[in-house]
C-alpha cells in the first residue's frame, strides 16, 4: 500500500518530465515555423538585423572610400595658378586700357611673425587649429546649415584646408575640388607640422591691395615689416582675411563699421583663448591703416576704372576676388574711350583749371562723375578724381557725401506712382499748390510733426506749385510732400529706381526728401537712368565680355523690368525739364539739346551735385570738399573765388560740356512722354504688390567716417585717358560691395513707417 503512492508520484513526475522534454523537442523541431508571419504593412518595417546590417555596410563603404581616396590622392606640386598671370582690360572698342603686372608677394618664416599676430589670425579663422585635425566635420556641417538657412554664406574650412586651396588647388566651387581638398588636407596634416602649415597659410593668403602673404600686407597697410606690427595692427590684418577689399577702411570708408566690428571679434577671440589679457584688450584702439599707394601705371582715370570694374565683377559674383587677382583674364569694359576722354576734359576745363594754390579751400576740391546709356544700362564713362595716384579714393563710387536735393525728384515720382494726395485731398500733380514758407512745420495726418526745415537762404515762397517748387528746390514743400506720400513709399521708390538698399542715412521720415542719404555718384546715375528710360530699370553694367585662355566667361543677363509706372517717370521728367529751362539748372542748357535735371547741395555746402539726362544719356556730376591731410569733409565756401559752389554752377557746367561732346554728331532727340492727367488715379498707377500697404523693411548702414587721404592735392596735369601703349601695374584691390561674413555683427534693420526715424536738426541746403 505504501509503495503505490510512490509509484504514482514517480509515474506522474516521469510523465511531466517526459511531457516537458517532448514540448521542448517540439519547439526545437519546428523552429521559426511556429512564429507568426509578418503580413501587410508590417512587412515594410526593417528588422533590427536589417538596420544593423545596412549600417555596417555603409560604414564599410565609407571606410573603403576614405582609404581608397587617401591612397589615390597625392599631395600635388604648387598650383601654377598661384603665380599670377596678367589681366588685360580694354575699352569697349577693344583698345587697350591697362594690363596687370606681377603679384606683390614676399614669404617669411613663421619665426618672423609676432606670436600675437599669429594668434590673431587663429582667432579670426581657426581657433582650435593646433588641437584639431585637418578636417572639422562639425564646423563643415554648421557652415552648411547656416548657409542653407539664410544666415550668410559661410565656410567650414580649417586653416589647413584653406592653405591647400590657396597653394595646391584653385578657388572653383566644385565637388571634385572639395574631395581633393579633403584628402590632401588629411595627408598634409600627417606629413607636415602644424607650424609649417600655418607658415604656408600666412604666406599665400590674400589681404587686398594686391598683397599676397602677411609680410606684403604689413607693408601695404602700415608701411612696416611684419615683425614691427603691434597686436592691434596684427588683428586688423587678420580681419582682412574675411573680406580683403571690403574691410580696407581707406578705400571703402562706408564699410568701416563692419571692419571695426570684425576687428573687435578677433581681439575678443584672443581673450577667450587666453592669448591676450583683458586689460591689454581694453587699452587698444582701432589702428587706422595708411593710405594705399597706387602703382604709377594706374595714373589718370585708369586706376579708378579698373577698381570699379573689379568691384563690379566681385560684388556680382562673376569672379571671386582671389581668382581675379591671380589673373589670366581679358576683360572688355563698357567704357567708351571718346566719352571717357570727354568727361576728363570737361572737368579739367570747367573746374580744375580754375583752382589756385593761393586759396586753401581750393585744395579741398574733388570731383566725381558717371554716365550711363539708359537704354542699355552700360556705364560709358566714369570720372573718379584728378589722378588715381594722387587721390586714391574713387569719387564716383564712394558713399559718404549727402546727395542733397537731387533726391527730391524721387518724392514727386512716388506721389504720381501711388496717386498720393495732399492733406486736403488734392491729387499731387505738377500744378498742385503747396505752402513754401521757410521753416513751415510739416503737418501729418495726425497733426504737426515738429519738423520745420529751412529753405535755402531762408526764403519764404508762399503758395507755390510743385513745378516752381522743384525749379527753386524748396525744402518746405518737398518735406511736406514726403509726409503726404508716406516716407516709406518714397524710400521704396528710390530703391526701385536703383538706389542700393544699404545706402547710409536713407531715412523713412520726411527729411528723406532733402537728401541726407549718402548714395554714390554711380548709384544716382543708375536711378536717373531709370527715369530717362521711362521707369524701366536694369542694374548697370561695366563689363561686356570676359575670356580666359580664349574661352568666354559667363556674365549675368541684364533683366530690365518696369520698376515704376511709365507715367510716374515721364511726369517727373516733365517737371525736371523745367529745372533746366528756367530753374536752378539753367547752365545745363549749354548742352543744346532737350534735357531734364536737378541740382543738389549737401549740408554745409560740402558737396554740390547736378543729376540730369537726355533721352540718350544719363549723367551725374558731384563736386566735393575734403581735407587731404585729415580726410575730413570740408565746406566749399570760397572755392575758385565764388562765395559758394552750388549744383547749378560747376556740376551743371561740367554736365553740359560733357553731354555736348558725348552726343556730338547725334541728332538731338525729344522726350517721348506719357504724362499724368490730373485724375485721382493716374494712368498705369499699380495696385498691390506694386504699391503695397506695408512695405518690407530695408537694411540701412550708417555712414562711415571719411578716411584720411594723405595725398597732397596739386593742380591737375593733362594725363591722357587712352594710352597708346599698354601700361603695366600691380593689381589694385577691388571695390566690394561684397557682403561681410555672417560671423560679423549685423546691421540693424531700418524702419519703413513714415516719421519713425528722428529728423536731423534743421534742413539741408537747397539745390
Amino acid at each position: 500500500m505504501s509503495d503505490e503512492p510512490q509509484l504514482i508520484v514517480g509515474s506522474a513526475a516521469g510523465t511531466g518530465a517526459q511531457s516537458g522534454r517532448g514540448s521542448s523537442s517540439g519547439r526545437s523541431g519546428k523552429g521559426r515555423k511556429n512564429r507568426p508571419q509578418r503580413t501587410g504593412w508590417r512587412r515594410l518595417i526593417p528588422t533590427w538585423r536589417m538596420v544593423l546590417g545596412g549600417f555596417l555596410l555603409i560604414v564599410l563603404l565609407v571606410a573603403g572610400g576614405l582609404v581608397t581616396g587617401y591612397l589615390l590622392v597625392d599631395i600635388p606640386p604648387a598650383n601654377k595658378a598661384a603665380i599670377a598671370q596678367s589681366n588685360v582690360f580694354t575699352y569697349s572698342d577693344g583698345t587697350p586700357l591697362a594690363r596687370e603686372g606681377k603679384v606683390n608677394r614676399e614669404s617669411v618664416p613663421l619665426s618672423q611673425v609676432p606670436r600675437n599676430t599669429q594668434h590673431a589670425v587663429l582667432a579670426a579663422e581657426d581657433r582650435d587649429f593646433y588641437s584639431e585635425s585637418a578636417i572639422n566635420p562639425v564646423a563643415m556641417v554648421r557652415a552648411g546649415w547656416n548657409t542653407a538657412t539664410g544666415k550668410g554664406k559661410q565656410s567650414g574650412s580649417t586653416i589647413t584646408q584653406q592653405y591647400v586651396k590657396n597653394y595646391y588647388l584653385d578657388q572653383e566651387q566644385t565637388v571634385s575640388r572639395k574631395v581633393k581638398e579633403f584628402f590632401i588636407s588629411i595627408k598634409l596634416d600627417r606629413e607636415v607640422s602644424k607650424g609649417k602649415i600655418l607658415e604656408g597659410y600666412l604666406n599665400t593668403s590674400y589681404f587686398g591691395r594686391n598683397a599676397y602673404g602677411i609680410q606684403a600686407a604689413a607693408q601695404a597697410y602700415y608701411g612696416k615689416d611684419i615683425g614691427q606690427l603691434d597686436t592691434a595692427e596684427g588683428a586688423y590684418l587678420a580681419t582682412l582675411l574675411n573680406a580683403p577689399s571690403a574691410y580696407d577702411v581707406v578705400s571703402h570708408p562706408q564699410n568701416k563699421r563692419q571692419a571695426v566690428a570684425r576687428w573687435h571679434y578677433v581681439l575678443d577671440g584672443m581673450v577667450k583663448k587666453g592669448w591676450l589679457s583683458r586689460a591689454e584688450r581694453q587699452k587698444m584702439t582701432f589702428p587706422a591703416p595708411t593710405a594705399a599707394r597706387a602703382p604709377s601705371g594706374l595714373s589718370g582715370q585708369r586706376g579708378y576704372l579698373i577698381e570699379a570694374v573689379q568691384d563690379y565683377l566681385t560684388s556680382n559674383g562673376i569672379i571671386d576676388e582671389q581668382t581675379l587677382a591671380r589673373g589670366g583674364y581679358r576683360i572688355t569694359t563698357t567704357i567708351d574711350p571718346e566719352r571717357q576722354h570727354a568727361f576728363s576734359a570737361a572737368v579739367r576745363e570747367r573746374l580744375m583749371s580754375k583752382l589756385s594754390k593761393d586759396r586753401k579751400v581750393d585744395s579741398y576740391v574733388r570731383a566725381g562723375g558717371a554716365s550711363i546709356d539708359p537704354k542699355t544700362g552700360k556705364v560709358v564713362a566714369l570720372y573718379g578724381g584728378i589722378d588715381y595716384t594722387k587721390q586714391f579714393v574713387n569719387n564716383a563710387t564712394r558713399r559718404d557725401y549727402q546727395v542733397g536735393s537731387t533726391f527730391k525728384p524721387f518724392v514727386f515720382t512716388s506721389a504720381v506712382r501711388y496717386g498720393s494726395t495732399t492733406q486736403d485731398g488734392q491729387t499731387i500733380t505738377p500744378d498742385t499748390l503747396y505752402n513754401g514758407d521757410n521753416k513751415r512745420e510739416v503737418i501729418g495726418r495726425d497733426g504737426p510733426t515738429g519738423y520745420s526745415p529751412e529753405n535755402e537762404d531762408n526764403v519764404d515762397y508762399g503758395d507755390i506749385d510743385v513745378t516752381a517748387a522743384t525749379d527753386n528746390s524748396v525744402n518746405s514743400v518737398y518735406a511736406q510732400m514726403a509726409e503726404d506720400v508716406g516716407p516709406g513709399k518714397v524710400k521704396r521708390t528710390a530703391l526701385d529706381l536703383g538706389i542700393p538698399a544699404k545706402t547710409p542715412d536713407l531715412h523713412s521720415s520726411p527729411s528723406i526728401a532733402l537728401g541726407p542719404a549718402t548714395a554714390s555718384v554711380l548709384d544716382m546715375t543708375e536711378a536717373y537712368a531709370t527715369l530717362a528710360n521711362h521707369g524701366k530699370h536694369g542694374h548697370y553694367s561695366l563689363v561686356s565680355e570676359i575670356t580666359k585662355d580664349g574661352e568666354p566667361v559667363g556674365l549675368p543677363s541684364r533683366d530690365s523690368r518696369q520698376a515704376i509706372p511709365r507715367v510716374a517717370a515721364d511726369t517727373t521728367t516733365q517737371v525736371l525739364q523745367s529745372v533746366v529751362d528756367g530753374g536752378t539748372g539753367t547752365a545745363a542748357q549749354a548742352a543744346e539739346r532737350p534735357a531734364a535735371g536737378k541740382t543738389g547741395t549737401a549740408e554745409e555746402d560740402k558737396a554740390a551735385w547736378f543729376a540730369g539726362y537726355t533721352p540718350d544719356l544719363a549723367t551725374v556730376v558731384a563736386v566735393m570738399g575734403q581735407d587731404s591731410n585729415t580726410g575730413v569733409q570740408k565746406p566749399l565756401y570760397g572755392a575758385t573765388g565764388l562765395e559758394r559752389v552750388a549744383g547749378g554752377d560747376y556740376p551743371a557746367e561740367i554736365w553740359a560740356e560733357y553731354t555736348a561732346s558725348a552726343l556730338e554728331g547725334k541728332p538731338a532727340a525729344e522726350f517721348d512722354l506719357r504724362l499724368e492727367d490730373g485724375s485721382d488715379t493716374p494712368e498705369d498707377v499699380p495696385t498691390t504688390p506694386e504699391a503695397p500697404a506695408t512695405l518690407p523693411p530695408v537694411v540701412t548702414t550708417p555712414p562711415a567716417p571719411t578716411p584720411p587721404d594723405t595725398s597732397v592735392p596739386t593742380l591737375p596735369t593733362d594725363v591722357p585717358d587712352v594710352p597708346t601703349d599698354v601700361p603695366t601695374f600691380e593689381a589694385p584691390t577691388g571695390l566690394p560691395t561684397g557682403e561681410p561674413s555672417a560671423e560679423d555683427p549685423g546691421d540693424g534693420e531700418g524702419d519703413e513707417g513714415g516719421g519713425e526715424v528722428p529728423d536731423p536738426g534743421g534742413g539741408l541746403d537747397g539745390g
